[in-house]
């Protein structure tokens, strides 16, 4: 009987962890089919589309003026008068400085004197001259005397000739004591004062003249670049906009744009050694005189038009260790693909991407960080993803139990 009993035992409790662990699997086969599948996150993307963007590049330069005049005495003397303002417009023409002309006005006369007395002289030898000629075919004169009177006649008009051309010259240096502005500008400050002497093309000039408007802004380009832009011209990636092509841009040194487009006159053909650039040389109006000499400015000089060009948001580029630019794809089943990329530049806030990308795939910009390469994704438009999470937390949201 007692051997029965535990027998009895042992069968019940054996039926009791049967039925247990039973009903442990029928919930853990419950619980398996009622798991929710695997959460594919969810990212934004911009698809590609080529667009016509019109390249530029901004190079450093300085301003200049269009035409400089250094003003030197042409002639050494007293300087009576200063007859300008400093910092002011002047005109071609206008009269500068007055240097004392008395003794430029008595070597005029002392030269005029002198050829009224050699005229005068030229009617009593050239009458001599003549008669001496008829005398010596008569042989009534020797021909010695002959030839003394036709000397003394050419050396009279010699004379005349000679005093003819000191007068000139003492009206042209009079002219001089009177020293006016060969061009149109502002003039700056006067080096001299009157009762200063001055001496025939001294080495420190008078004053300066410069013509404000137009203004020359002079900018180096390196001969890399420009290889590199008939290497994209000859390619066929860019072409040049024609007339409009030579309208180049400013920026003045406080960042602001200068409201007036100037014109590309020249390039150098001269590559300086020690930078290996060439000069450029820019016309701008300037009609309220805001640019001045010397000033720096960065000039936004046109290079051509891409009419297929590739822009992405910088926030959709990476980079490796090496420094490599990379963007994750979102290819057709919806998986991450990584490319590395070449970009060329940034216009704007976006690069500008020369290979490593075609028109329609469809970039990361939002939620790169939480895939990876061959991960599979939701792909949303960028601009939708926020609106989408809001409307799932609302969705999600428990609701309140009704009292």
């Amino acid at each position: 009987m007692l051997l029965n009993r535990t027998v009895y035992k042992s069968i019940k409790w054996n039926l009791v962890l049967v039925a247990l662990m039973g009903g442990l699997l029928l919930a853990g086969c419950d619980r398996q089919q009622q798991s929710p599948p695997p959460h594919v996150p969810e990212v934004a993307v911009v698809t590609v589309r080529p667009h016509k963007v019109v390249l530029t590049t901004e190079l450093p330069g300085r301003t200049s003026a269009f035409r400089v005049a250094v003003i030197r005495p042409q002639v050494s003397g007293l300087i009576l008068k200063r007859l300008f303002t400093e910092g002011s417009d002047v005109k071609a023409g206008q009269a500068l400085y007055q240097i004392d002309p008395a003794p430029f006005q008595a070597s005029l006369d002392n030269a005029k004197a002198a050829l009224s007395r050699s005229e005068a002289n030229l009617s009593a030898i050239s009458l001599k001259a003549e008669r001496l000629r008829e005398l010596l075919a008569d042989k009534a004169v020797s021909r010695q005397d002959y030839d003394d009177a036709t000397a003394a006649l050419k050396q009279t008009e010699a004379d005349i000739e000679y005093w003819k051309a000191m007068v000139k010259s003492a009206r042209i240096n009079l002219g001089f004591t009177r020293i006016t502005a060969p061009i149109s500008g502002r003039i700056g400050r006067s080096q001299v004062t009157e009762g200063a002497i001055v001496t025939a093309y001294q080495p420190v000039p008078l004053a300066t003249i410069q013509q404000l408007d137009p203004m020359y802004v002079d900018v180096p380009q390196s001969t890399t670049y420009l290889l590199r832009l008939k290497n994209l011209l000859k390619s066929g990636q860019i072409d040049q906009n024609g007339a409009s092509q030579k309208k180049v841009g400013l920026i003045l040194a406080d960042g602001t744009t200068y409201s007036w487009k100037g014109t590309l006159q020249f390039r150098d053909v001269t590559v300086e050694p020690s930078t290996g650039t060439v000069a450029l040389r820019i016309v701008f109006p300037n009609p309220e005189n805001i640019l001045l000499p010397g000033m720096f400015v960065r000039a936004v000089v046109k290079e051509g038009v891409n009419k297929h060009a590739i822009l992405i948001p910088q926030q959709a580029v990476s980079r490796d260790p090496k420094g490599n630019p990379l963007a994750l794809v979102v290819d057709s089943q919806s998986k991450v693909e990584q490319r590395q990329i070449k970009i060329d530049r940034a216009i704007g806030n976006k690069w500008l991407v020369t290979s490593g990308l075609n028109s329609s795939d469809k970039i990361i910009v939002e939620g790169a960080l939480k895939v990876r390469p061959g991960a599979t994704v939701k792909a949303v438009s960028q601009g939708k993803t926020g609106a989408s999470n809001a409307a799932g937390k609302r969705t999600n949201q428990p609701t309140a139990p009704a009292n």
